[in-house]
């Protein structure tokens, strides 16, 4: 039976109605906390998000949790399942197999079940520059304890992703410039869900959801959000406007 996992919480501001929640899958060698920065941003914008803990759990383990999380009534809707690297795949296969509570899925840096690049001895500053560029977030990996350096060479956890048999909106969020799981394979991914949105970010690696583009990627979620609460079609809010 596995053990629980442990949930990292970030809540709405007090006095303001909460719009929804996150519940956010950590990669290969995280843990929840290393979102702190994203769940605050989110928070701070009216959203409750809900971390879990070690990635090493185990896939099933991690479905377990964020199941349980999506059926918690308590947790206000619309409620999203993000995933960064594996974590990402492991909210593909949630959304594919139609769970309950699930309203959409955005999936950070989706693994496309390559097999990883070897690069020998597991080097600290070569991990570093595959997942981020962002020297806070560089500063804040070194420091973890808690952090599982040498991750990405395992390639364990990795399938290869299926988007097919999603029926809930899907927004993928993928760095320009990821070595980890390239974009030209990731887009070959996402062609097999046509109603998928796929956005790039300039300039970013791997840890797309905190690389040197963090405030833009978060940005883009809460837009991603604010249009799915006013309709599961994503209707545009926000509309450049023709001025010929």
């Amino acid at each position: 039976m596995p053990s629980a996992q442990p949930v990292h919480s970030w809540d709405e501001p007090e006095g303001i109605a909460p719009r929804g929640t996150l519940v956010l899958l950590p990669g290969r060698g995280e843990h929840g906390g290393v979102y702190e920065r994203f769940g605050r941003r989110i928070a701070a914008d009216g959203y409750r998000v809900r971390a879990l803990g070690d990635a090493s759990a185990g896939p099933e383990a991690v479905i377990e949790a964020a199941t349980k999380l999506l059926r918690d009534e308590t947790l206000p809707g619309p409620r999203v399942l993000v995933g960064s690297d594996t974590g990402a795949s492991h909210a593909a296969r949630l959304a594919g197999l139609g769970t309950p509570g699930l309203d959409a899925v955005i999936l950070a840096g989706l693994p496309t079940g390559a097999r990883p690049t070897a690069t020998g001895a597991a080097d600290w500053e070569d991990e570093l520059d595959r997942r981020t560029a962002c020297p806070t977030h560089r500063g804040r990996l070194t420091a973890d304890s808690a952090f599982r350096r040498g991750a990405l060479e395992d390639p364990s956890a990795l399938e290869s992703p299926a988007l097919d048999g999603i029926s809930v909106p899907v927004l993928g969020l993928h760095g320009a410039e990821d070595t980890v799981s390239p974009l030209d394979e990731v887009r070959r991914v996402y062609r097999g869900l046509p109603g998928a949105e796929l956005v790039s970010l300039a300039g970013t690696r791997h840890d797309v959801l905190n690389d040197v583009t963090h405030r833009t990627a978060a940005a883009t979620v809460v837009l991603f959000l604010e249009r799915l609460r006013t309709d599961p079609g994503l209707p545009l809010i926000a509309v450049t406007e023709d001025r010929a």
